[in-house]
């Protein structure tokens, strides 16, 4: 059975409790103020709840460090001997052995530090400065902190959702639904029936171990109603969170649909991510061909302290995710020196169009090609005769990046990913996983990373055993990331608060031959 959706708190106390606890904003709009045994004066953002005991409430382990749950059911529940005695969701932080805190002591120990049982708390926490009102609308918004149901938790399945959007490539949507159909029903092969109930840790592990159901959500028509399509699939099917998914041009009503309604999105296949490092919900791999412009940019940046050149031309269709990358290497470099030419190809054959909008072209300016595989091939009777070409590698193939040998020798990628050679090893495991169940690779890397995310999920939810609520589980995930070993595209992965793409940079590469894929590094991995 199916838990409905949980309302966090009565909304009128929710909204102020929440501006405390999240943004150390009190009802009179004041910042809130505390301080350390030190003597270390906070205020505002930099006082508030959630950077310890973060967004869910349920607080986390870092080295020797623990910050416990202060929601509701954690801070009130009775003294219990150990972990088996308590009727709670686990928690790694949970101190069973502590009496259980009433509205005055808690009061005492946000004011004073000092704990149910009378003895200093932490030196880590702060001695805060509340009135009895403001400190009355934490209290109750802690209360309320920790749902009681969470949707798409079932009493023995996990429902999960990928999102589809009507641009997606076919090629690609075949190769991510493979993926993610053999990983769901290998879940299923494994999970556990109910293990006898002597002992709560029995049913602990039966709860970790429950079935996955995969729900797959294409989106049809213009962006402008995805929305209220993803609103009706999420009332029909309630999930728990989206798993990877695919988009074209356009992600952004997902994103929006995704941080409104509180579900987590964990790692879309999307090469035009939305940018909003203040939401939490939404998680990416790579800013895609933004971070693509960031690398070009510093690339370009760089060269103009030796030899600025004239013009940086920039060639895109004003109706793909290249017109958005192109604006952003536009604003990188606005306030210097260097002219920034925005040229979007017009309709018609390829060669024809590239050849009118690059004719003016000359040795003292830098190209930039926006352009999908079909473009690139155009330019095969075009002449090079800009000073430094730059390709997109996603949208133009990678190393598989159709360029006509004289462009291919000038040509410079931007790379957002490990090299072919220093990734070969951590894909063997992905790869050996498609040929045992016979999965067709279609699209190395799309595959590769949904068969990422669903090991990331997997191995977070181990972690949060029974507790499966949404604002838990991005946090745990991450806390993973960065020390997880790594089976896809990237050489390293990291997420923090305020930060939701976990790739930070790549390379600029070339050619090492015209005939041949091979990929050459021009310098350091580069974190723009």
């Amino acid at each position: 059975m199916l838990v409905a959706p949980h309302t966090w708190a009565q909304e009128a106390h929710a909204s102020a409790g929440e501006a405390i606890y999240r943004r150390g904003v009190l009802p009179s709009a004041e910042p809130l103020t505390g301080t350390r045994e030190s003597d270390l004066r906070i205020s505002g953002a930099a006082a508030a709840c959630v950077n310890c005991h973060r967004r869910s409430g349920l607080g986390e382990i870092e080295g020797r460090i623990s910050i416990p749950p202060i929601s509701g059911p954690y801070l009130f529940h009775p003294r219990a001997k150990d972990r088996d005695d308590l009727d709670l969701p686990y928690v790694e932080a949970i101190r069973p052995d502590r009496d259980p805190y009433t509205d005055a002591t808690l009061a005492r120990a946000i004011r004073a530090g000092i704990g149910a049982d009378g003895r200093p708390l932490s030196y880590l926490m702060p001695h805060y400065t509340l009135s009895d009102a403001d400190m009355a609308t934490l209290i109750g918004y802690l209360k309320g902190l920790t749902p009681a149901g969470v949707r798409g938790v079932g009493d023995s399945v996990l429902h999960f959702a990928t999102i589809i959007t009507p641009d997606a490539d076919p090629v690609k949507r075949r190769g991510m639904l493979d993926v993610l159909q053999h990983f769901f029903a290998d879940k299923d092969a494994f999970s556990r029936a109910e293990s006898p109930r002597l002992r709560s840790s029995h049913r602990m592990m039966f709860k970790a171990n429950r079935r996955w159901l995969l729900h797959v959500w294409e989106l049809s028509g213009p962006p402008g109603t995805w929305v209220q399509q993803l609103r009706e699939h999420l009332a029909r099917e309630p999930v728990l969170a989206v798993i990877s998914g695919l988009g074209g041009k356009t992600w952004a009503p997902v994103h929006e649909f995704c941080e409104a309604a509180a579900v987590p999105c964990l790692f879309p296949n999307v090469d035009l991510p939305v940018v909003a490092e203040q939401d939490f919900y939404s998680l990416y791999f790579s800013k895609g061909v933004l971070l693509e412009a960031e690398l070009i940019a510093s690339r370009l940046t760089e060269d103009a302290g030796a030899a600025a050149p004239g013009r940086v031309v920039q060639v895109f269709r004003p109706d793909d995710i290249g017109l958005p990358a192109a604006q952003a290497v536009r604003a990188a470099l606005s306030g210097g020196t260097v002219r920034v030419v925005q040229r979007p190809l017009g309709a018609g054959a390829a060669a024809e169009a590239l050849a009118k909008v690059l004719k003016d072209v000359g040795p003292q300016d830098a190209l930039v090609l926006w352009l999908r595989p079909a473009d690139l091939a155009g330019l095969a009777r075009i002449p090079v005769r800009a000073s430094g070409v730059f390709v997109s590698s996603l949208m133009g193939g990678m190393s598989n990046a159709p360029l006509p040998a004289p462009w291919r020798k000038v040509a410079r990628l931007s790379y957002p990913f490990d090299l072919p050679d220093q990734r070969r090893i951590r894909m063997d495991y992905p790869l050996g996983w498609f040929r045992i169940r016979q999965i067709p690779v279609v699209d190395e890397r799309v595959q590769a990373d949904t068969y990422l995310a669903c090991g990331l999920l997997a191995e977070t939810l181990s972690h949060m055993a029974d507790s499966f609520i949404p604002d838990y589980l991005v946090e745990r995930l991450e806390g993973l990331l960065e020390h997880r070993i790594l089976t896809a595209y990237y050489p390293r992965l990291a997420l923090a608060p305020n930060q939701r793409f976990a790739s930070k940079g790549g390379y600029i590469v070339h050619f090492a031959d015209l005939a041949g894929g091979q990929l050459v590094a021009d310098s350091d991995w580069i974190v723009p």
